[in-house]
């Protein structure tokens, strides 16, 4: 996932809005948004790639209330294809019952077996009291990207946020312009849990920014220009999924997943439901 705009406890109706791009390589098999399998109350897209650890999601909710999403942080100099996949780390996240806090102390050590991540993680069992946190493993020191030793949860405060593969916040100019219509498209919405269109449509914006705008990441310029607008489409790579996901503060929720190919769009996913029930619809 390479973008995620959330709106926490800021909407008098929504205690969670989210609005997410994942992209990836086409060719990286995924399953489609769906209750798992081997747990059936999380809800979401699955990495059905050969990885090391175990296969997870950019962005899952759980019937008890349990969110995760997931960015990765892009810094080509310190990649390692020998670590752990980062999908796992929602993939436990979303199957535990610890508290974010005790989540995080209770995987502490194992952080350092993944490359650099941000992981939102949310506990909604109370929607109208629920808990919100950044975690990283990773720091800002002065223009580059360390490693964090001592991680620990960052609370988010109520309001709008744009992550990506930077630190939370960054204002990279796609984050800056995504954060402008999630904020203009959340002020229309009246908390009915209707008319998903208008956030998915301006997650397909595919206009690029120009080079005195781009950040410099470690990859080649012609990659920046590539990877800089919030719907990214190349030869080989692109955003191969739009998530929207509504959490009333009663606890009624919807999912909506569009998925994409090289050449077009798929179908439309929509779970709607309560948290602890839910039912599915397909178009």
């Amino acid at each position: 996932m390479c973008l995620i705009l959330f709106a926490w406890n800021c909407h008098p109706d929504y205690a969670l809005v989210v609005a997410a791009n994942r992209d990836e390589f086409y060719e990286r098999p995924t399953a489609p948004m769906s209750w798992w399998e081997d747990h059936q109350t999380i809800l979401g897209a699955r990495d059905n790639a050969d990885v090391i650890g175990l296969r997870g999601t950019a962005l899952g909710l759980s019937l008890e209330g349990r969110f995760a999403a997931l960015t990765n942080i892009r810094a080509p100099s310190e990649k390692n294809p020998l670590m752990r996949t980062r999908g796992e780390l929602t993939a436990k996240f979303l199957s535990e019952k610890h508290a974010i806090d005790e989540f995080v102390m209770n995987h502490q050590k194992s952080f350092m077996q993944y490359n650099g991540f941000n992981l939102l993680t949310a506990d909604l069992s109370d929607p109208k009291n629920g808990e919100l946190a950044w975690v990283t493993n990773r720091i800002l020191v002065g223009e580059k990207i360390r490693q964090r030793k001592n991680i620990s949860p960052v609370k988010i405060k109520p309001g709008i946020y744009g992550l990506s593969n930077a630190m939370l916040d960054t204002p990279w100019p796609k984050v800056r312009n995504a954060v402008g219509h999630f904020a203009q498209t959340l002020a229309m919405d009246h908390g009915k849990l209707n008319h998903p269109e208008h956030y998915l449509k301006f997650l397909n914006i595919p206009d690029a920014f120009p080079d005195a705008e781009l950040p410099s990441t470690g990859v080649s310029l012609d990659w920046e220009r590539a990877l800089s607008p919030m719907f990214i489409k190349t030869e080989h790579y692109g955003t191969r999924s739009s998530t929207l996901l509504r959490i009333r503060k009663d606890g009624n929720f919807q999912m909506v997943e569009r998925r994409f190919s090289a050449k077009e769009a798929h179908e439309t996913s929509v779970v709607e439901g309560q948290l602890k029930r839910s039912t599915q619809v397909n178009s």
